[in-house]
């Protein structure tokens, strides 16, 4: 009933594998037609939490959290900074994959910020039973969700921003932004500074 009603709030889930079950019911907003919900997947207890935007068509399929293009190039950031992913949780703003179709193809729409409130009980849930130390937001719609209100990454990054459950929070590109980066040189320098990022979250969660 918690799952598929947004006024109750009294019994969020205890552990991972309720969040998944969770989901898995939830219509909370009507992006439960898009597919399979895909929640976080991780150690219970991670000192570090990353928060994407949605899964794409790859997690949906795969049910499974950044496993398509966005998620080889975290993968390959991640051993840079050398961040071990298996010891991180990761998870997303918002739990189903929003798209418009296109042929054969499903076409990514980013979530409004009423889909990311309604999802937010989920990422909540999440961070009470992991209780990371860091929480790293890859993007606007995760910095929306995580912080409540836009936070520039521009502005933001390299900073520790505390939140109210004593964790605190960290904003950087979302990995699927480098792939859209036209420009050779600027592509290498955004990749550079997100590679610093995840190491500053990383040493900031030690």
């Amino acid at each position: 009933m918690e799952a598929r009603d947004p006024r109750r709030q009294d019994a969020p889930p205890a552990s991972v594998q309720g969040v998944w079950a969770g989901v898995e019911a939830c219509r909370r907003c009507d992006l439960w037609r898009c597919g399979n919900g895909v929640a976080g997947e991780g150690p219970a207890h991670a000192k570090l939490m990353f928060v994407g935007e949605q899964p794409g068509d790859q997690e949906e399929q795969a049910r499974r959290p950044f496993v398509g293009p966005a998620g080889r190039i975290l993968d390959k950031a991640l051993a840079e900074a050398a961040v071990p992913r298996a010891e991180t949780f990761v998870t997303n703003a918002v739990k189903h994959f929003k798209h418009v179709p296109r042929g054969k193809r499903r076409l990514h729409k980013t979530p409004d910020a009423g889909e990311v409130i309604a999802c937010r009980w989920w990422l909540e849930a999440e961070r009470r039973i992991v209780r990371p130390r860091v929480i790293v937001a890859l993007g606007a719609t995760a910095a929306l969700a995580v912080f409540g209100k836009a936070t520039p990454i521009g502005k933001f990054r390299q900073t520790a921003i505390q939140l109210p459950d004593q964790a605190q929070g960290v904003v950087t590109y979302h990995p699927s932004y480098l792939l859209r980066v036209p420009d050779a040189e600027a592509k290498r320098k955004a990749y550079g500074m997100f590679v610093d990022d995840l190491a500053f979250a990383w040493k900031l969660a030690a």
